[in-house]
């Protein structure tokens, strides 16, 4: 048992385990090679070369989709804002039916593309991959199954994706349809009827439920490709995770237990990050002939506290390699003594 949860399980309503923000990357794999880029043309478009003209067409012709089915769909298309997405799109999905894009959010972002090198009057072009910063579309989707979620576009060839999605939003779907009772406040289940039943639903995730979601918004938003070419030359985005997200909450009973096990920790560490207690923590100054371990004794509020001031990144990631045989740099610049017995 986890000890912070058995000191403070009496006053812990309950707890669950799921998954949080799931940050999925999408792309055609074979479309990462430009000579497969040639071949698909070639047969399936009855086009040789693909010069920069075609691949800027196809940009203009995505962009042009998106207007017409942003129209259609009576989504707006905003700019990105400066602060955080989610909360700037927050009044759309009030009243958003299942499966319905509710705003499409566009900025300047990178982007690995494909780009055509060469003369225009030669008509001979390279292809290759590079990464760029142009204007994507973020979809904003109240999937049917899922909850609120983005798709992240690229107009520009091979469609490179990302996709955004969260499992507290897939469990709030799934426990209304179980019409169990729970109030959700952001990324947490404040309160839930049936709790052991949450985290049943919780572990209950499999990556079948990733890929169909994926799948769906991924093939609407790619309108380039037929169903044929998707079938025969393999047009469809395949899923990597990015970035995931897995988090323990434990809801306590009254606020007032947390609030006041929060000023404790404050109040125990209220003065370590300031200037005057910088040269407590290191102590002295550093140089590269420092071999020793950067560590003093901390008096703070009468609460001593060993403070070791060897970056976290550095003791869990770094490495010790012993090193055999004499120094390169002694051999490149031998002292004196060493220099004259070479002379005799």
């Amino acid at each position: 048992m986890n000890a912070f949860y058995e000191h403070h399980q009496n006053h812990i309503r309950f707890h669950y385990r799921c998954f949080d923000r799931i940050l999925l990357n999408g792309l055609i794999q074979p479309f990462q090679q430009p000579e497969r880029v040639v071949g698909f043309f070639s047969t399936y478009r009855k086009l040789y070369p693909v010069s920069r003209d075609v691949l800027r067409e196809i940009a203009q012709q995505f962009q042009g989709w998106v207007a017409n089915r942003a129209k259609k769909w009576g989504a707006p298309i905003l700019e990105a804002p400066q602060g955080r997405r989610d909360e700037f799109v927050q009044p759309y999905f009030r009243k958003a039916q299942p499966d319905q894009v509710v705003a499409i959010l566009k900025a300047r972002e990178p982007a690995r593309i494909l780009i055509a090198i060469g003369k225009k009057k030669d008509n001979r072009w390279h292809l290759q991959l590079a990464q760029r910063w142009v204007i994507q579309y973020n979809f904003y989707v109240n999937d049917a199954r899922w909850g609120r979620m983005f798709v992240r576009m690229c107009p520009y060839f091979p469609f490179s994706a990302r996709l955004c999605l969260n499992q507290h939003h897939w469990l709030a779907q799934r426990m209304q349809e179980e019409k169990i009772r729970f109030q959700q406040c952001s990324n947490a289940f404040l309160q839930c009827r049936q709790p052991q039943r949450l985290q049943e639903l919780a572990d209950s995730l499999i990556p079948r439920d990733l890929l169909n979601c994926g799948q769906k918004w991924l093939t609407a938003f790619t309108p380039f490709f037929t169903p044929q070419e998707r079938k025969e030359a393999g047009c469809q985005h395949r899923l990597f995770f990015a970035q995931v997200e897995y988090c323990d909450n434990l809801i306590f009973d009254q606020r007032t237990a947390l609030d006041q096990l929060g000023e404790r920790l404050l109040d125990a560490n209220r003065t370590i990050g300031q200037p005057n207690k910088i040269t407590v923590i290191f102590g002295r100054k550093v140089t590269k002939k420092y071999r020793g371990k950067l560590q003093a004794e901390i008096e703070d509020m009468d609460l001593p506290t060993i403070a070791d001031g060897i970056l976290d990144r550095l003791v869990h990631n770094a490495h010790r390699i012993e090193m055999r045989g004499d120094s390169m740099r002694k051999k490149r610049n031998p002292p004196a003594e060493d220099k004259e017995e070479q002379k005799k």
